[in-house]
């Protein structure tokens, strides 16, 4: 009896630790679901802000037009060489795996295909993450850690205005000209590979691809690339302004900026196309 009396004990114990367990882990997945809704909220926020102030008065158009240079004219060397090596890439590929089916014509349509839709707005977006994005988002957050940021509120100035509207605008602009130049040369990369490299005929492969490219593949790929642009100012805009005091708090900034605006592309690369081509 006595042994019995025990086991039932201790098996209401077990019992109770692992409710507790239970218990913990439903607070800490709720607390988590809870903050994750409580920044996208912020997030929204603080976009709707940038976006009006974009569209209101006054404007800064010296600003405007050194970030228009410094997020595209600068962002060019980058986007270029990464579409280059893309188009050839992709153009080896391609081959060396039709070639498995006897469809080595179809090189020339995957290469254009590819590029104008999926890869140069995508790996633009993400090459412009990498450099745009920290850079806004460190230079900010240095803003907001040392004051500046307060020093433009008690002068008056409109932080949104003078700080997230250029950059917000020179982002959502600049990006598709980078995309548009970035099929261009991904393209091209794709011809050299294939005539020098691979032996097709110069005029049958432009004339293929000529063919089987179509004004919404091109379309497609430009409003990704707008949407891309404005995700990669705004989270460096958002991480930045919301920065913590100290230099760990740009650093943390600065990671959060890249990695929010990388996961965000590639999220709304998949929406929107479900949205063109569904």
């Amino acid at each position: 009896m006595k042994t019995d009396h025990l086991m039932t004990r201790e098996s209401m114990e077990k019992g109770r630790a692992l409710m507790v367990s239970l218990q913990d882990a439903c607070q800490a997945i709720g607390s988590t679901i809870l903050r994750l809704f409580e920044a996208c909220g912020r997030l929204v926020i603080f976009m709707g802000h940038a976006v009006v102030n974009v569209f209101l008065p006054p404007f800064f158009p010296r600003l405007i037009v050194r970030q228009l240079v410094d997020i595209g004219y600068y962002s060019l060397p980058v986007v270029g060489m990464t579409a280059l090596f893309t188009g050839m890439v992709l153009a080896l590929q391609s081959y060396t795996g039709f070639t498995r089916f006897n469809a080595e014509s179809a090189v020339a349509g995957v290469v254009v295909l590819s590029m104008t839709r999926e890869l140069a707005p995508v790996l633009a977006g993400l090459m412009v993450a990498g450099r745009v994005g920290a850079s806004i988002a460190a230079e900010i957050g240095t803003m907001r850690v040392t004051e500046q940021i307060d020093a433009l509120s008690t002068l008056s100035v409109n932080p949104f205005k003078y700080l997230i509207a250029p950059r917000i605008l020179a982002g959502t602009l600049t990006l598709p000209c980078l995309v548009l130049l970035g099929d261009i040369i991904g393209v091209f990369g794709g011809y050299m590979v294939s005539i020098y490299s691979l032996g097709f005929s110069p005029g049958r492969y432009l004339t293929q691809t000529w063919d089987i490219l179509e004004t919404m593949d091109v379309i497609s790929g430009l409003v990704k690339a707008g949407a891309f642009g404005l995700i990669v100012a705004l989270m460096g805009c958002y991480h930045g302004y919301n920065s913590q005091r100290g230099a760990q708090g740009v650093g943390a900034a600065t990671t959060n900026a890249v990695v929010s605006s990388s996961i965000l592309i590639l999220i709304f690369n998949f929406i929107l196309t479900q949205v063109f081509f569904s």
